[in-house]
């Protein structure tokens, strides 16, 4: 009576295959060296520098409470 939709099929072609697999490891290789050389590049100082100024803030923010509780006692 109705007609029924049939599943979606796809060509699918892996990227790699067994012919490219010597470029595949080419690819791999440099793909690793690239992430060794970024984090080799990449400052260690950075997580130093973020918590530096998650303290910094702490300290601001502690100080401003200190200020607020006494302008409080004082004038309220």
């Amino acid at each position: 009576m109705f007609k029924q939709r049939k599943h979606k099929t796809f060509n699918y072609q892996p990227r790699f295959s067994n012919e490219e697999e010597k470029d595949s490891n080419l690819e791999e290789r440099t793909e690793k060296e690239f992430v060794s050389k970024w984090k080799r590049e990449r400052s260690p100082k950075s997580k130093m520098g973020l918590s530096m100024s998650i303290r910094t803030l702490i300290l601001v923010l502690v100080l401003l409470l200190i200020c607020m509780y006494i302008l409080d006692s004082k004038f309220g």
